[in-house]
């Protein structure tokens, strides 16, 4: 870790887990440098060693505020996440040809696709939800509270859920180095959560005008105060999309589990296993904690909580290696840890740079499984376009202790 500070152009210092400066992309630093100059900007700006520029607040950023909370800090996928559990099952066996000749894990994966909505796809019936029947149960009256056109999209969140969405939201099925089968889900709030963050952020734009202190449009970080109506309007219904994407995970996990169980006792003729280490953590959120003395908003947008003790889970590109961690709970990071191995290449230059038939072979040479329903896209998901997750775990070994590694069989992407 190193620090950055340039009393000219910053307000507070930034604190990063890099070697150097030159590990960090310029608009990443640019973003970094805007979130230390905000004057409710609290003790200084961290960032992951998973870095790397975003919309606004940079993926891999920490940041605490005193007193507001900034939707786009958060980001259009609010509780984006990952869950995770560890099984006593042999993962070798997804390698395994069944009667049919075709092998275990490959079966899964075709199970997988045809039961849970990938990419644009949402449930064709509502799903049971506990987060959204309760929170209808609070609505009372057309306030602030309660805008109109965030009411309607309830309705829609019934078909979201149990749905794993697109980009580098996956389905992993995975071997630890004893041979045991972890399953693991990486999905948010969906398009719930984004109708959520773009309505909110237009309403703090529309306000910052009038209040204290402007922040530039060119930074994208226009805010609520955590009193104002807005502000607490923002809070509801950020938590409630961070409930709604731990449903949704734990739904997806839950089916996952049932899918592996029937065809491990269909075809491996084993009627039951145990599971453990079951996690199910948010990567995009906001959350009001006491830090160096004080309360503030603690945005994480693409980090997460790694206070003593805490397990964590931070996953690496496709077909590589992803962790389970327990936290140290270092202050310096405002008790957080990297999400994952990041990316070093965007979407666009990963397509201009990969072919399909090269991520298609370079899975093959590993070994591993894909479900996707369409490949055109896939090299944005390519190992080559992510930063090397054994780097990045090395660069925080003062945030984490790695407790399991586990490397990919099969994964579903959307």
């Amino acid at each position: 870790m190193f620090i950055l500070f340039d009393r000219e152009r910053q307000r507070i210092p930034i604190k990063i887990w890099l070697k150097s400066r030159e590990e960090l992309e310029a608009d990443c630093l640019q973003q970094a440098i805007n979130l230390a100059n905000l004057p409710f900007a609290f003790q200084h700006v961290a960032l992951m060693p998973d870095t790397h520029s975003g919309f606004g607040m940079p993926i891999g950023g920490v940041l605490g505020a005193r007193g507001v909370i900034i939707p786009n800090a958060v980001g259009v996928d609010i509780g984006c996440g990952v869950a995770f559990i560890r099984t006593d099952l042999p993962s070798g066996l997804l390698r395994k040809p069944t009667a049919s000749g075709t092998e275990l894990g490959r079966g899964i994966v075709g199970e997988l696709m045809r039961s849970i909505p990938t990419g644009f796809r949402h449930q064709q019936a509502p799903q049971a939800s506990v987060v959204l029947d309760q929170f209808k149960e609070r609505i009372t009256g057309d306030n602030i509270l309660y805008p109109r056109a965030l009411v309607k999209e309830i309705a829609n969140g019934y078909h979201q859920l149990g749905t794993l969405g697109g980009g580098n939201h996956f389905i992993e099925l995975q071997e630890d180095d004893e041979g045991k089968l972890g399953i693991m889900v990486h999905s948010g709030s969906r398009n719930f959560g984004y109708k959520i963050c773009r309505y909110f952020n237009r309403l703090a734009k529309e306000k910052n005008q009038a209040w204290e202190f402007s922040v530039p449009p060119e930074y994208d970080l226009a805010y609520l105060s955590d009193d104002s109506k807005e502000g607490q309007a923002y809070i509801q219904w950020m938590k409630l999309a961070l409930d709604f994407a731990r449903e949704n995970r734990q739904l997806m996990l839950e089916r996952v589990i049932d899918i592996v169980a029937e065809a491990y006792g269909r075809y491996a003729r084993i009627p039951d296993f145990t599971t453990e280490m079951e996690v199910n953590a948010h990567h995009n959120y906001a959350a009001d904690e006491e830090h160096f003395g004080e309360q503030v908003w603690v945005h994480r947008k693409g980090a997460i909580r790694a206070g003593q003790g805490e397990l964590g889970i931070i996953p690496g590109a496709m077909g590589s290696f992803s962790y389970i961690v327990e936290g140290l709970g270092n202050p310096e990071s405002f008790l957080s840890c990297s999400h994952g191995a990041g990316r070093k290449m965007g979407r666009k230059e990963a397509l201009r740079h990969f072919s399909v038939q090269e991520v298609m072979e370079d899975l093959k040479a590993r070994a591993v499984v894909l479900g996707k329903q369409k490949k055109n896209d896939v090299a944005e998901e390519f190992i080559k376009a992510y930063k090397d997750i054994e780097e990045v775990m090395a660069e925080q070994l003062d945030l984490i202790k790695p407790l399991l590694r586990l490397k990919t069989v099969c994964v579903v992407k959307g």
